[in-house]
């Protein structure tokens, strides 16, 4: 077993939790017609129904109530559709008070699901949600087979919604002896506790059942399961009782056990952090003091947001202008290095030096004409053309002089 509690929050002592299943059809009409009676009757203040996404397939119903006629509870009770075995909806329930939970006030199961007659509907909401032929308010025997026996507790202790206490019949009880323990519990415990009962003859399979849980049940006694993760410091000699009287008497010793082992660090079970976080953010059945506590948090809430990305804009506006103060000093600065020149004063120079390099190519050309025309005159045996003479005084000048005279 798992003693690790660090990756699990504590239950808060305002909390009451409990987990079970529903095998009959229709279960949120049975919550509903419960809900609606209680209403009628004065038990709780109001009932609602919150929608929910259709692809999640589940129901839910929040209810609030006064306990003592002044303590606040509000509680939310979710269907989860059936999911392979064992059948049926099952049931997560979890209701919060404003100060810590008495557990002689009454339990949330009974304002939720019937305690019994025709309002019950078809099937029983009072079974384990994950283990066949387990009920809560009944004697469960345990199985004859030892493996089985075994089995069944194993699995039973890694459920820690619920408390598991497991009772020897020191001899074989009378008819009243054969009521369930759990009819003489407190309000606040009664619906939260599955009783697995021993036979006289069982005592040494049962212990052998439980070597691997760290406890043993006394002879004519009784013992609770440890959770999986234990609680801090769980000592399994502190929740064992050495006789339990089944004679319909009030188990003291049991309740004191009970009672300490509930007030234990005890870390949140498996999904039940997920519907306490679901009750407290997620709660629609508000009164109007409620409504107008809930806006004006909202618009505190607001006006801080409103607030920080004002200071945000300030302060991104006032780190662009120092950007753009920066880069404009950056560029008046001359790189060391790098002679600066103005743009006006690099264009004579280029422009002269383009001059000169096109006179250059000019003469070249007209060389290469004047030696190609050459060469075609003296070969056809005329005289060159006097325009293509060169202007150096040959050629076309002197013929000129000669004629004149």
């Amino acid at each position: 077993m798992s003693n690790s509690t660090t990756d699990r929050a504590i239950v808060p002592q305002t909390v009451w939790a409990a987990r079970g299943r529903h095998t009959g059809p229709a279960p949120e009409d049975v919550v509903s017609r419960t809900l609606r009676r209680h209403k009628e009757s004065g038990d709780i203040d109001d009932f609602a129904e919150p929608p929910v996404t259709e692809e999640s397939g589940r129901r839910v119903f929040e209810a609030r109530w006064r306990a003592d006629g002044t303590v606040i509870v509000r509680a939310r009770l979710t269907l989860v559709p059936p999911q392979g075995r064992p059948q049926g909806h099952e049931w997560r329930l979890v209701a919060e008070a404003e100060r810590p939970w008495d557990e002689a006030w009454p339990s949330p199961a009974t304002l939720f699901w019937p305690e019994g007659g025709a309002d019950a509907g078809d099937g029983s909401w009072d079974h384990h949600p994950t283990i066949a032929g387990l009920r809560f308010r009944q004697v469960n025997a345990l199985p004859e087979d030892d493996k089985e026996m075994r089995r069944r507790l194993r699995d039973a202790a890694r459920e820690s919604w619920c408390l598991h206490v497991v009772v020897h019949e020191a001899m074989t009880p009378d008819e009243q002896g054969r009521l369930p323990l759990a009819r003489l519990l407190p309000p606040g415990l009664r619906h939260r506790v599955i009783e697995h009962r021993a036979a006289p003859q069982q005592l040494r399979g049962v212990n052998w059942a439980l070597k691997d849980l760290g406890v043993e049940v006394p002879r004519g006694g009784a013992v609770l399961l440890p959770p999986d993760p234990a609680p801090e410091d769980y000592d399994g000699r502190e929740h064992s009782v050495r006789s339990v009287f089944l004679d319909g008497s009030q188990p003291s010793a049991l309740l004191a056990a009970l009672r300490h082992f509930v007030a234990l660090p005890r870390p949140l079970p498996q999904h039940a952090e997920e519907a306490l976080t679901d009750l407290r953010e997620n709660w629609t059945l508000l009164t109007l003091q409620e409504q107008l506590e809930r806006e004006r948090r909202l618009v505190a809430m607001y006006a801080e947001a409103l607030e920080a990305m004002t200071k945000s804009r300030d302060l991104y506006k006032q780190a662009a202008e120092q950007a753009l103060e920066a880069l404009a000093a950056y560029r008046d600065v001359p790189s060391p290095g790098v002679p600066q020149q103005r743009p006006g004063s690099r264009t004579p120079g280029a422009l002269q030096q383009l001059t000169r390099t096109f006179e250059r190519l000019k003469l070249t050309a007209r060389n290469r004409q004047q030696e190609e025309s050459a060469a075609d005159a003296s070969a056809n045996g005329t005289p060159a053309d006097p325009a293509r003479e060169d202007d150096d005084g040959t050629g076309t000048g002197g013929d000129t002089d000669d004629r004149s005279s």
